[in-house]
């Protein structure tokens, strides 16, 4: 009896993590870019440069110069693309609004 209830928790346990596991895969689908907005993007811009500072400080604090140049400069790069996307967003958006301003 107490073996069958051993199994049958073991079978009951392994179809529950299949389904979860089912389930995670299944939902994750490509999502949208969530920093759409200028705001968002100049938000993500500063995010990404204190990331930049502090994995550089981490990195030369082991003993891992070369390493910590290199990710250094690697969010730096982000942070610019961030702050590309937003400016170019900002003046898209301006132009617009200047634009349809200026119609008689």
């Amino acid at each position: 009896m107490k073996r069958l209830k051993a199994v049958s928790n073991r079978v009951i346990s392994a179809v529950l993590m299949i389904a979860c596991l089912a389930v995670l895969a299944f939902g994750a689908g490509p999502q949208a870019n969530r920093n759409g907005s200028v705001k968002g993007e100049m938000k993500q811009s500063g995010k990404e440069a204190g990331k930049a500072g502090t994995s550089l400080g981490s990195n030369v604090k082991h003993g891992r110069v070369a390493r910590g140049g290199k990710h250094f400069g690697q969010h730096v790069y982000r942070s610019g693309k961030h702050f590309g996307k937003g400016t170019g967003r900002a003046a898209k958006k301006t132009g617009k609004v200047i634009k349809n301003a200026a119609k008689p």
